[in-house]
């Protein structure tokens, strides 16, 4: 039996814990009223890239950045996308981080099924979206090397795992990856690299973003969200994140329990995400995206 099958069957027996599976049908049927919206019909490509526009905010937000000023950052952040406002030409940190996600999260457009067979490089090509700008160069788009660390989510997580362990923890999320293509479940699968990439923290920076960037993929290409209008960044960002850090928080200290109660948050994420791509969606067919 091969490493793939091993993880294909855990993955599919993380469905019997307590609540799981009814979660993940309630995701799963949310994401399909919201795939069968008239405004989806034909204006797919207008919505999904408003869903961008908010997940890309929502993301950032966890991250801490949130720009001053009276313009809501979604608001600030459409216009930036769309080309009616500039980045600055020397931007401050929170701006640094606000671009950073926008660029990541504009990466995921491009990921395709195909992606998720050679999954090192598009982790790499999400982390050159997500870094450049914050990394010098040489640190963009590879996993940490020995002697590097990762000072991301260390106020919750601890310090990361040193460099000489990424290969095996990597392979994982691979092999995770793979089971995709055999019906494994969308959101458990995306949960589940989500926590790993968070918790282990290959890179030296970047690492939230690469990781809500790569959920947003595996929703979209592996069936839940083919329509990539919903947001589930909104509902990992829902009361400031906190409860988007204790579920991180409950996942890295092991277990079943740990396990069930980051699955169970991601599931309900997704569903706030629905919800969410909805309103895209109603705003859409309303002409009052702005």
């Amino acid at each position: 039996m091969d490493s793939g099958t091993v993880v294909a069957g855990q993955v599919q027996a993380l469905l019997g814990l307590p609540g799981v599976a009814d979660a993940v049908e309630e995701a799963r049927g949310a994401c399909t009223q919201l795939r069968w919206h008239q405004a989806l019909r034909r204006r797919i490509p207008e919505a999904a890239a408003e869903s961008r526009v908010r997940g890309a905010t929502a993301s950032a937000l966890l991250e801490g950045a949130e720009p001053a000023g009276s313009q809501g950052t979604v608001a600030l952040v459409r216009d930036l996308v769309r080309g009616a406002a500039s980045w600055p030409a020397k931007p401050d940190p929170v701006e640094r981080v606000l671009r950073s996600a926008v660029q990541v999260t504009a990466a995921t457009e491009s990921a395709t099924g195909a992606a998720l067979t050679t999954p090192a490089q598009l982790l790499a090509g999400l982390h050159v979206a997500a870094a450049a700008g914050l990394l010098p160069a040489e640190q963009v788009g590879r996993p940490r090397q020995p002697g590097e660390t990762s000072a991301e989510f260390e106020e919750f997580l601890g310090e990361a795992m040193p460099a000489e362990g990424l290969p095996d923890r990597l392979h994982l999320v691979y092999d995770l990856l793979a089971t995709l293509r055999t019906g494994g479940s969308a959101l458990v699968v995306a949960a589940l690299v989500h926590a790993e990439l968070v918790t282990v923290r290959p890179f030296v920076t970047g690492n939230g973003l690469v990781a809500r960037a790569l959920e947003r993929v595996v929703h979209r290409v592996g069936g839940l969200d083919p329509t990539g209008v919903a947001v589930p960044e909104l509902g990992h960002a829902q009361k400031v994140g906190a409860d988007y850090r204790g579920a991180l928080t409950a996942y890295s200290q092991g277990g079943a329990d740990g396990v069930r109660l980051w699955l169970l948050h991601c599931a309900e994420a997704a569903v706030t995400g629905a919800g969410a791509g909805t309103a895209v969606a109603d705003a859409v067919l309303a002409g009052r995206l702005t």
